[in-house]
């Protein structure tokens, strides 16, 4: 088979369906308003620590630029680590986790260098999200409603399968976390 011919074909479809599209920013929603960019170096196996003392729903975004850089956070302690967090994002790639308004302020922010490089480069871009109304319990508001909306169609299973499901995936992730530990 040519591959020739079927190059104009996807150059075309990435460039319309936006998969050449790369950057973060641009994916950025416009209620969102960046309040800080914070950059840093991390050693393998260590924390830096950060402090949230803004108000409202808050989103931030973590890119390692170099290595890998996961978040943890925490409203109970400020030096939140994979033992004690509320929040956390640990993925290969991109990590993101939003800050409910409910959080209590300050917030803890624990930036961890993963042991697989010796050294983790990052950037950490925060967001305030404009949308969600300040004042949860106005009747009135978009917030409320939706949650009337969810509440109704929530479904309770009799047998409690769900709970049990949700602690074999946490025990399964912890032997996974531990293994990984192990080789990397």
């Amino acid at each position: 088979m040519k591959w020739s011919c079927c190059w104009p074909v996807l150059l075309w479809l990435s460039l319309t369906s936006g998969f050449l599209h790369t950057t973060e920013d641009d994916s950025t929603p416009d209620d969102w308003v960046l309040l800080h960019v914070v950059q840093g170096h991390i050693g393998s196996g260590n924390y830096s620590y950060l402090r949230l003392n803004h108000d409202g729903r808050i989103v931030l975004r973590l890119l390692s630029l170099r290595g890998d850089a996961d978040i943890y956070v925490s409203d109970k302690t400020l030096r939140p680590s994979f033992d004690t967090y509320k929040l956390q994002s640990t993925t290969c790639g991109p990590d993101m986790v939003v800050v409910p308004l409910d959080f209590a302020r300050p917030v803890g922010i624990g930036i961890y260098g993963h042991p697989s490089h010796q050294e983790s480069e990052f950037e950490m871009k925060v967001f305030y999200d404009q949308v969600v109304p300040e004042d949860p319990f106005d009747k009135g508001s978009y917030f409320s409603e939706e949650v009337n909306k969810q509440e109704k169609n929530i479904h309770v299973p009799e047998d409690g399968f769900q709970e049990e499901e949700s602690i074999l995936w946490t025990i399964l992730i912890g032997i996974l976390k531990i293994i990984l530990e192990i080789l990397f």
